[in-house]
């Protein structure tokens, strides 16, 4: 068959492809916070995302390109007192990956449902897994509206389309975008106050709609919340000749180290004592001694060395040998290779165990196997059953469809989008920033993340924008019941600021 022949039998089937069709269901619920009753909808649905096109530049009408799958909690009345609609905040939610859907931060910090632990450190019991009301929702200080990327959740690209043309930077951020505004358009949400909250490239993605809601479709935002926030990921990639992540890993090093009983007595005795002089370390003798490279003098070399095995508890051989360059993956295998115990890398307190004990790095993030089942198993019951929305697709909790991820725009160089962020300030400067860290947190460590916001190159007055919170917990710090309880008051606290 001639290529002529079949890019027209492509055209024909293409035009023969059904019109994919949007799907909701609606439901009503009530919860308690603080005493008070709140009732509220829940929308569960999908809404399709088109594309306007164009020949020889005359308009041709819109073109179907994704189903996003989304979950939007809207409050109708507070002790029984009806809520004027559209006119309370609204909150649009997104995690990571990417290829994460947003099951993490729905069931687990925000929605009124989240998914029961078995002890307040975070711990998960075994199968089956059940949902507990959440007291600490945000919902009683802004609706919500949970969104999948596409390929993520039940989001999908629709038929005749290629899922990984969605797999990309900038058409996740559009995309997203995209869906944001429709809702908004759709729901009368237009005068709302408006938010964005995400989790890991969550925070990300949440960079750089920042910039493009505002340049694109000129919604200002009243405030972003990022959650294990990496704006610059020169701060997290452990590449040849790029010290940076040496530096700011070592104080959630040390850290974890603290957390497993792995440190001086005298580094025992107070976490943030501790984190303060090897911050201090880190950023002036460490960086010194990392920036000689190897006009290091030995002398000195060595009494670095066992500085940085004093603060992370490892050899001071193990450190000599690294070249005082200790890799996430080494640490969390090393620290209690003694013991045959491997440590998390989301929350640095789990533990796992491997079956090779002398290998380079472990076999799996024991910190991630621990919420995998429950958090899955939770949201495909509580979307059929609870919120009655029907769908015979896997809900994709954090799929590996989405890889290999496309950087184009920032071939030969890193992913970085506090520019992004610091031009949309500077563009609305009524727009303030909320970012939580978590100390046991090996995927985006806390000092990378003030380093970013360190160098974002802001006037003092603006600088004043950018707030932080810091938790005795990991990645996704709410695990921890009494991090979760002040997460949540630091969220409602800066959304009533923000407003």
């Amino acid at each position: 068959m001639s290529d002529n022949n079949k890019n027209d039998n492509d055209k024909d089937k293409e035009k023969e492809l059904p019109e994919p069709k949007e799907q909701t269901a609606v439901t009503q619920h009530s919860l308690t916070i603080d005493g008070r009753s709140y009732e509220y909808t829940v929308t569960a649905g999908t809404m399709l995302l088109k594309e306007e096109e164009e020949k020889e530049g005359k308009a041709q009408g819109e073109k179907s390109k994704a189903t996003i799958f989304y979950v939007a909690y809207t409050l109708d009345a507070v002790d029984g007192e009806a809520i004027e609609a559209g006119q309370r905040p609204l909150t649009f939610s997104f995690n990571g990956g990417p290829g994460s859907s947003s099951v993490w931060m729905h069931l687990g910090l925000l929605g009124p449902r989240r998914v029961a632990m078995a002890d307040e450190d975070g711990r998960l019991g075994p199968p089956p897994y059940q949902l507990v009301d959440n007291e600490h929702s945000l919902l009683d200080k802004t609706d919500l509206v949970f969104i999948d990327p596409v390929s993520t959740g039940f989001s999908r690209a629709v038929p005749g389309e290629k899922p990984k043309d969605f797999h990309e930077f900038e058409k996740d951020i559009h995309s997203v975008g995209d869906f944001i505004r429709l809702y908004t358009s759709r729901n009368g949400r237009w005068p709302s106050p408006k938010f964005l909250i995400g989790e890991s490239y969550g925070t990300t993605r949440a960079g750089g709609l920042s910039g493009y809601l505002q340049q694109r479709h000129g919604m200002y935002f009243n405030g972003l919340m990022l959650i294990s926030s990496v704006l610059n990921f020169q701060t997290l990639y452990f590449t040849p000749n790029n010290d940076l992540p040496y530096i700011l890993f070592l104080p959630t090093y040390t850290a974890t180290a603290f957390y497993h009983g792995k440190l001086d007595d005298e580094l025992q005795q107070d976490l943030s004592q501790t984190l303060a002089e090897v911050n201090a370390f880190a950023l002036n003798e460490y960086t010194l001694a990392m920036m000689q490279g190897a006009a290091l003098p030995t002398e000195q070399r060595a009494e670095v060395a066992a500085k940085v095995a004093r603060y992370t508890g490892l050899s001071p051989e193990y450190v000599e040998r690294s070249n005082l360059r200790l890799r996430i993956d080494r640490f969390c295998k090393e620290l209690r290779r003694d013991e045959g115990l491997t440590v998390g890398r989301l929350d640095s307190r789990y533990t796992g165990f491997d079956r090779d004990n002398v290998g380079e790095s472990f076999e799996f993030d024991p910190s991630y196997a621990a919420i995998q089942g429950p958090y899955t198993a939770t949201m495909n019951d509580y979307v059929r059953r609870e919120l009655e929305f029907e769908s015979d697709l896997p809900y994709e909790i954090l799929t590996d469809k989405v890889w290999p991820w496309n950087y184009k725009k920032f071939q030969n160089s890193f992913v970085d989008v506090a520019e992004t962020l610091r031009q949309a300030i500077a563009t609305n400067p009524y727009l303030k920033v909320y970012v939580a860290n978590g100390y046991y947190d090996l995927a985006t460590p806390y000092l990378a993340t003030e380093y970013t916001f360190n160098h974002l190159g802001l006037p003092p007055a603006y600088q004043a924008n950018i707030s932080m919170g810091y938790f005795e917990a990991g990645h996704m710090m709410y695990l921890h019941l009494p991090s979760l309880a002040q997460l949540k008051a630091e969220l409602a606290e800066f959304v009533e600021t923000a407003v």
